[in-house]
């Protein structure tokens, strides 16, 4: 692109004889001679621009704001140096890949008002021999002085332009234009514009991957964030950012947010330990915000700057999250078998022995029970004995999914970028579905599940068989249900074959025992503690009350009297039947009493809720109320 100055009068000298008599001096520029001989073949006016092809106005619209990133930057430095153009008489260009003009800053260019150049096609085919078409034929930037341009109405001065690429694309064409009047140094205008591609080209490349980053730190399941020292958030995720709650003190809901006044324990976390240098990795995490409690694995990066800390980072993600990440990398595995389920009663041995049976067919089935009698466990059972066992085992909760989300759930859904995002159904392909709480599925999604099993592939996907098997509980009787119309009884024919009872607990009153003997077991193992036993009168005290919550209900109050009991042997006092009342609450009031028990729970904040029969939400309060930290 750099050219030495060349005389004005010769050059002008030169374009008369090629435009009056087609002959070339061997003094013009190649590439400039080349452009000449072209524009004239196609015919180009030398006296003024003709009316340009020009893009309708929503047209031009369209690729502004397809091309807003650039805009924006080249807005942005013409607005810190316009008094600078203004003084030296220059006007910039920017144009697409394909020569139309998107903006024109400051003066007319080729005489026309901005508004005339805007939109209008600048090839060589439409304006001949210009700064604009040599450098788009030769990917290079190049100056043309005033007497080389082929229309006489831009002689007046000087142009330059350099192709702006991307990833090795070209995307732009900037042009800079200088008048006769302007008084700039030798080499100043190619300066400028050379500085303004490598800038440009910069900038669009770091936006371009800030893009790719931020598409994938939205994708990940992980809410992750910058926050500067003080707690203020610099930078938050989609998931991130959905768990801001607005600034509780109602002020300016667009700035960014504070954690503090977001996150109501935010004290109490490794967040604001973070900004002290602390760093912590995958740390259990609960936040409590003014809408919802989350319970995560938290690591929190310090950064620094010149040895000082600048912020920190923080990625966190939902334990329930990480549990189905979990599943998926285990391939949705059973994790009961019918050999570890507990019991001994004559109405368990009948259960199980049907269930067997059952697993040794490829049927649907039915699992009918009161709630917490165990039919999740019973279904793992069923599907790790059978020839599925291979295959994955898929859970959906009806009762937990809204009416209007279940569908997409259960049968996925189409469109989008991402195209189609295959659904529970599809996913369950070669194993087992366990659909809980079936009584709760909406009568569309129902009739539309009926018809899908009927036909073994899913109408959207008609290429694609369903090798599925579905094992559905309830908590009611379904077929009194689906004779009374409050569910369908295509479906209900379509799965109950057979329907296996869940016996209640009260049922089974011998198994008491041996239950809580499980639960116990597994709590040990669990946490890495010793094992403990049942007192007899702990024992008889079990099996006396009625269990109306079944066995969920047993779980509850024998891992409660478990974390109560600091020896070897579990008491009758450490029982604590639901709707008991008369247990000591000194801990509300007495900070001692509450840090004598976090003491007895080891510090372990899961144990002490059980202890004193709480949520982890109340607990942070107490925590906060105490002036207590975690650790």
């Amino acid at each position: 692109m750099i050219r030495e100055r060349r005389s004005k009068e010769k050059l002008l000298q030169y374009y008369r004889r090629f435009v009056e008599h087609g002959t070339l001096d061997a003094n013009v520029h190649p590439w400039v001679a080349e452009s000449w001989q072209r524009s004239r073949a196609w015919g180009v006016p030398r006296d003024s621009l003709r009316p340009p092809v020009k893009l309708a106005k929503a047209e031009l619209e369209e690729r502004r704001a397809k091309h807003r990133t650039a805009l924006t930057f080249l807005e942005g430095l013409y607005q810190e140096v316009r008094g600078h153009f203004n003084m030296y008489n220059l006007s910039l260009l920017l144009l697409d890949s394909e020569c139309y003009a998107l903006k024109n800053y400051a003066l007319p260019f080729f005489q026309q008002p901005p508004g005339e150049v805007e939109g209008a096609r600048l090839t060589e085919r439409d304006i001949g021999t210009s700064s604009i078409a040599i450098a788009y034929e030769h990917r290079t930037p190049f100056l043309v002085f005033g007497p080389e341009m082929w229309i006489e109405d831009g002689q007046a001065g000087d142009a330059g332009s350099a192709p702006v690429f991307l990833d090795g694309k070209l995307h732009y064409i900037l042009t800079l234009v200088s008048t006769q009047q302007a008084d700039l140094p030798p080499g100043a205008l190619e300066s400028l514009l050379l500085t303004v591609k490598y800038a440009m080209e910069h900038n669009l490349a770091m936006v371009a991957r800030l893009e790719a980053k931020h598409a994938i730190l939205d994708a990940v399941p992980l809410a992750v964030y910058h926050v500067l020292p003080g707690g203020r958030v610099a930078y938050a995720n989609r998931l991130g950012q959905s768990r801001l709650a607005p600034p509780v003190d109602g002020g300016d809901a667009d700035r960014l947010p504070v954690l503090e006044e977001v996150v109501l324990n935010y004290r109490h976390t490794p967040l604001a330990k973070g900004l002290l240098g602390i760093p912590s990795y995958n740390k259990e995490v609960v936040w409590i915000t003014p809408g919802k409690t989350y319970e995560d694995i938290t690591t929190v990066l310090p950064l620094y700057r010149d040895g000082e800390v600048s912020g920190i980072a923080a990625i966190s993600q939902s334990i329930e999250d990480l549990k189905v990440l979990a599943a998926h990398a285990v391939g949705y595995a059973a994790r009961y078998s019918l050999a570890s389920l507990t019991g001994e009663s004559s109405v368990f041995r009948t259960m199980i022995e049907k269930a067997g049976r059952a697993a040794r067919s490829d049927n649907h089935l039915l699992l009918q029970g009161e709630p917490g009698t165990g039919k999740q466990r019973l279904a793992h059972g069923i599907h790790q004995a059978g020839s599925r066992a291979a295959g994955p085992l898929i859970t959906i909760r009806c009762g937990d999914i809204p009416p209007e989300v279940l569908a997409g759930e259960l049968f996925g859904a189409e469109g989008g970028a991402a195209g189609h995002s295959p659904g529970k159904l599809e996913l369950a392909h070669g194993g087992t579905l366990f659909i809980d709480e079936i009584e709760k599925m909406p009568p569309t999604v129902a009739d539309r599940l009926a018809a899908v099993l009927a036909a073994g592939r899913l109408p959207e996907r008609p290429e694609q068989q369903l090798d599925v098997r579905i094992i559905a509980a309830c908590d009611g009787d379904l077929r009194r249900a689906a004779e009374k119309g409050r569910f369908p009884l295509s479906l209900y024919e379509t799965v109950a074959k057979p329907v296996i009872r869940v016996p209640a607990l009260r049922a089974r009153r011998d198994d008491v025992p041996l239950l809580a003997a499980h639960i116990i077991q597994e709590l040990a193992e669990q946490h890495g503690m010793d094992a403990k036993e049942m007192a007899p009168q702990a024992v008889e005290v079990l099996k006396a009350y009625e269990w109306p919550g079944n066995i969920k209900q047993l779980q509850t109050v024998v891992e409660q009297a478990f974390f109560r009991t600091q020896g070897g042997v579990i008491t009758a006092q450490a029982i604590h039947l639901p709707g008991e009342t008369g247990r000591s609450e000194a801990w509300k009031e007495d900070r001692e009493a509450f840090v004598a028990a976090w003491q007895a729970a080891r510090g372990n904040v899961s144990r002490l809720a059980g202890m004193l029969d709480v949520s982890r939400v109340t607990l942070y309060r107490y925590i906060k109320k105490y002036g207590l930290e975690k650790e």
